[in-house]
């Protein structure tokens, strides 16, 4: 899938934490960094941040929601944990989307949840740390958006399309020993 997308927080101020989801989007390739109403010190950041993302990506900050501005065609994606957010693992990630994180012991504001196009939740019994949250949810949008080898069907194990080979051309009693892991049963 081609597209792009960028990751910020709302009214943040702690600078360790926006060093961590900064530097997590620089990990998972993200296109641009913003921040929303956030009350810290930038030089800070970098304590937290030792990939230097804001010397690397583009950087926006925005003074207030109002002030906010995306590209066309980008959509808002809130991430917050509420009643009728959809849940993560069920969430189909826009081809082009800004993510946006809510403050630290707060949750994003009523202005910017306007103005989001999807709002999405973790399904945990709690908030999660900000750049937890972030990672979680960029690492979701990689591997839901890109093709990778399928999955082993046992960890460790062949892939499905091995063991089907392996079915046609092995006798019986060896398909079924490893169908169950190479174990036999008692």
């Amino acid at each position: 899938m081609r597209g792009y997308f960028g990751i910020g927080v709302e009214g943040i101020n702690k600078p360790f934490n926006v060093g961590n989801l900064f530097r997590s989007a620089h990990a998972f390739d993200a296109s641009f960094v913003f921040t929303v109403a956030a009350t810290y010190r930038r030089s800070e950041v970098n304590q937290s941040d030792t990939s230097d993302t804001l010397a690397n990506l583009p950087f926006y900050a925005f003074p207030s929601v109002a002030e906010m501005m995306l590209p066309k065609g980008c959509a808002l994606v809130g991430v917050e944990l509420m009643d009728d957010s959809a849940e993560l693992p069920s969430f189909t990630h826009p081809r082009c989307a800004a993510y946006v994180m809510g403050p630290e012991r707060s949750s994003l504001s009523p202005a910017i949840l306007a103005r989001c196009d999807h709002v999405l939740k973790i399904p945990t019994r709690f908030c999660l740390n900000v750049g937890i949250a972030g990672a979680l949810v960029m690492y979701d949008r990689m591997i839901s958006t890109k093709q990778f080898p399928p999955r082993p069907v046992m960890a460790g194990g062949p892939n499905l399309n091995a063991l089907t080979r392996y079915r046609k051309s092995a006798p019986l009693a060896e398909v079924a020993l490893a169908e169950r892991g190479g174990r036999d049963e008692d």
